[in-house]
């Protein structure tokens, strides 16, 4: 008996729309392990290989009433968002990571199934610019559970996203 494909996601839809090629890619989610790290193993993917979307607040000086902006930052699994180099590529004097509780009213998604495409809200996307060394990155496919693996290139386009240095380097394995 054939497993039922996943049901596709807006993040999938979109691709549809572009015309970008995708694989959809389910694994067994672990409540209390979200890490990219834990989906890189449990889909085959080296963690570097695989994308986590955060959602950022930055302070910009042209900001709205308040100053502040929301940004996504799109980083290898197994690297550590620098706030202060994403806050210099979005021309920000400073960012922040996102409390939990604004990643879904802002975005539509929960954590552990962010991702650029087919938010609720077309943030800026900062992707760190290690993503061109891979024929094929892993990022969310907007819910837990389910990942899309596509061409660096082709996420760069459907994501909308600006190549920057965005990490403080790898994480101790």
């Amino acid at each position: 008996m054939k497993t039922p494909a996943p049901a596709k996601t807006n993040a999938a839809r979109l691709l549809d729309t572009l015309g970008i090629p995708y694989e959809l890619r389910p694994y067994e989610v672990d409540p209390d392990d979200l890490t990219a790290i834990s989906v890189a193993r449990k889909i085959g993917l080296p963690p570097e290989q695989v994308f986590k979307t955060l959602l950022v607040h930055t302070n910009t000086s042209a900001g709205g009433p308040a100053g502040m902006d929301h940004v996504f930052a799109v980083i290898p699994g197994d690297a550590e968002l620098d706030l202060k180099k994403l806050a210099h590529a979005a021309g920000a004097k400073k960012a922040e990571l996102a409390s939990l509780k604004e990643v879904e009213p802002l975005t539509g998604y929960i954590r552990g199934g962010v991702t650029v495409m087919g938010a609720k809200k077309p943030f800026p996307a900062f992707a760190e610019e290690t993503i061109e060394l891979f024929d094929q990155i892993s990022v969310s496919a907007g819910q837990r559970g389910l990942q899309l693996l596509l061409a660096p290139a082709d996420y760069l386009r459907a994501a909308n996203a600006t190549l920057a240095d965005l990490t403080k380097g790898h994480a101790p394995a």
